[in-house]
Order: C-alpha cells, then sequence, then structure tokens
C-alpha cells in the first residue's frame, strides 16, 4: 500500500523467464525490506489525518476524532486495527471504497493480537486468550510428548521458594525449552491473564540457568492455564459503589507541600462522557526472595469496574521491615497513577 523513497531494484534471476537479467526497479515497499514498515506508518497516518483523526499525545498509535459529544478512536498496532464507533462500518468503508485498502476479519471484535472476544450472557464484554493458550498447549505437547498435566488450581504451589531450588541444572537442549516457556508465559500475562503474573516474574529468574525443578514448575503453570484456559477479563463500565468509604481530608498548608493544587495539562482534549472512577490495589511481599532479600510490589489499576493496567516486579531495595516494602510499593502505584490519569486525559476521559 506504500511507495518506498528509496532509490531500489534487483537484478532478475531464472525465475523471471524472459525478464533474467534485467534491471527492476522496486516502487512499492514490499515484506522484508528494511524501511517498509515506516513507509506504511507514514502512508496510514496520512489516511487518517484525511479522514480527521490525530494522534493521541498519550499514545500516538491511538488515533481520536472529535465528535463534539464523544470521540471516535483507531488503536493500531502496524496493520491490526481496532475501531472505536457510533458507526465504524462507514470507516471500514471508507477505507475499502476511498483507498482501496483489503482489509479482512473486520466487523465485532472477535479476535485481536493474540486474544479472543465475546459477550458472557450479560452482554458485558470479555477478552480471554483462549486460542493462544491452545497454541501454546500444543506447542507443549510436540515438545514433551504429552499433554500437561491439569490438576492444578493455582500456577504455584504457596510458599513455594523457586531459588532455593537444588536440582541438577538442565542441559542445552532443556534450557531452551524453558526459555520458550517462559517467553510464551510472558506474553500471555500481556494479553491479560495477570493472574499468573507473579509467578512468570518468579520463574524469569532464572532463564540463564534453569534447575529441572524450575521447568517443573513451568510445566505446572501450563497445567494450571490448561485447566483455567477460559478466564477472561470483563469490561464493566459501572461505577464502583465506594458509599461507605469517607475519603480522608488532610491540612496540607502547614506541611513542607504547602497548600498546593494538582498541575493539569494545558492542551488536553475536552472531556466528554461520564465520568470514571480510578482504583488502584497494592500490596507488597517481604522478603519474597529468601536469598536476597529483596520483595515485590503487586500492582492492579482499575477503570470503574475492569482491570485496565497491572504490575508485578522485585524492588530494587532490600527492606527488612513490612513498611519500608509497602512504602516503596506505595510510591511506584502512586507514579503509575499519575501516569495512567494523564493519559486518560489526553484521550479526553471525564
Amino acid at each position: 500500500e506504500a511507495y518506498t523513497q528509496e532509490k531500489l531494484y534487483i537484478i532478475a534471476g531464472p525465475e523471471f523467464h524472459d525478464q533474467c537479467g534485467h534491471t527492476l526497479i522496486i516502487s512499492k515497499a514490499l515484506y522484508g525490506l528494511k524501511s517498509s514498515g515506516l513507509r506504511w506508518w507514514e502512508r496510514f497516518s496520512e489516511v487518517l489525518l484525511e479522514m480527521g483523526f490525530k494522534p493521541s499525545k498519550a499514545e500516538d498509535d491511538i488515533w481520536m476524532k472529535d465528535m463534539k459529544t464523544h470521540y471516535e478512536y483507531i488503536a493500531r498496532y502496524v496493520d491490526d486495527l481496532a475501531i472505536i464507533s457510533k458507526n465504524p462500518q462507514d470507516i471500514i468503508d471508507s477505507f475499502i471504497k476511498k483507498y482501496n485498502f483489503k482489509l479482512k476479519g473486520s466487523g465485532p471484535i472477535t479476535y485481536h493480537l493474540g486474544s479472543d472476544f465475546h459477550r458472557d450472557k450479560y452482554n458485558i464484554l470479555c477478552m480471554s486468550p483462549t486460542k493462544y493458550i491452545g497454541r501454546m498447549v500444543d506447542n507443549y505437547t510436540r515438545m514433551f510428548g504429552s499433554k500437561p498435566k491439569m490438576n492444578y488450581s493455582s500456577p504455584l504451589e504457596k510458599g513455594d521458594h523457586p531459588e532455593l531450588d537444588t536440582s541438577d541444572e538442565l542441559d542445552i537442549d532443556d534450557t531452551k525449552k524453558y526459555q520458550s516457556l517462559i517467553g510464551a508465559l510472558q506474553w500471555l500475562i500481556t494479553l491479560g491473564r495477570f493472574d499468573i503474573a507473579t509467578a512468570v516474574m518468579t520463574l524469569s529468574s532464572f532463564r540463564a540457568a534453569p534447575r529441572q525443578g524450575h521447568l517443573e514448575r513451568a510445566q505446572r503453570i501450563y497445567g494450571y492455564l490448561a485447566k483455567m484456559n477460559a478466564a477472561s477479563t470483563r469490561f464493566r463500565t459501572m461505577i464502583p459503589d465506594y458509599s461507605i468509604i469517607t475519603p480522608p481530608e488532610y491540612d496540607w498548608s502547614k506541611s513542607i507541600y504547602g497548600d498546593v493544587s494538582e498541575i493539569l495539562p494545558e492542551n488536553a482534549p475536552p472531556p466528554y462522557g461520564p465520568q470514571v472512577i480510578m482504583t488502584t490495589y497494592v500490596d507488597a511481599n517481604l522478603c519474597h526472595d529468601v536469598i536476597t532479600g529483596r520483595s515485590v510490589t503487586g500492582i492492579i489499576h482499575f477503570l470503574n469496574q475492569t482491570p485496565i493496567d497491572y504490575y508485578t516486579k522485585k524492588q530494587p531495595l532490600v527492606e527488612t521491615a513490612t513498611y519500608g516494602s509497602e512504602f516503596m510499593a506505595a510510591r511506584t502505584a502512586t507514579e503509575q497513577i499519575m501516569d495512567l490519569k494523564t493519559k486518560l486525559r489526553y484521550l479526553g476521559v471525564n
């Protein structure tokens, strides 16, 4: 769909028959050229600008169009699009009829970037990487000759410490298998399965020199996923009920901070629609790694009643008391809240 900007040519080989030996000029960006991705990005950006969309300041691959009462959005990942609109068919028709793009799989979202989408019996949109888990299980079966055991109800055993494992180190072939298993699990977390995030984060520490016990733990996670393959993220837009919670009032005027207010971005688009409420849960697991003494921070962010972001990582410093690890986790969560609020404001969210 895009044209090259560089002068590119090939010398035709025998597969070109009567044109063999001719100099052939490459005019369109082909798969395999180093600059093709950029050329396509530029081409599609021009199209979106013509259609009245502008890139969001929060994320330049989320494009927005001001409809005066709401926004239309197009989120793109290379050439995969998620269109959010009251009249998405008008946008699709414009791509096909005006710009001659060849679209496939267009319609109400059912599969996108590795995740399946469906609506439950309450008509709530749900996201679940079921097909991706199926491919992971198939790959596991080819790798080990049998399917993973499905008798686990948690990714790892409670109180398990893989860093204390003293079983034999894996050979090169089994190490590659372990690394492959961990890589697939990490992408699955990106697709929404944050229930395995802490377990996979823990096992990722041993990718360079894993032991037999670490491989068995990774196999356990696969068994857990095979059993719980239908777990979904539900996009619930209802406002959570916090009526029983009374926010404490603080007088900061006599503190080192003074009487200050939050600095708001001046160039954010006007917010439309009903307000949303952000909720963040944060915790710390003191001395998660008993050898290094490092704790782990765990964070989940919600918009209304939908989890939208999550984080689990070992803390960089060693804390000897729960207070220190909790405080460090709270600070990380607060920084993420500030970042998310800025992104939402630049997306026109009220």
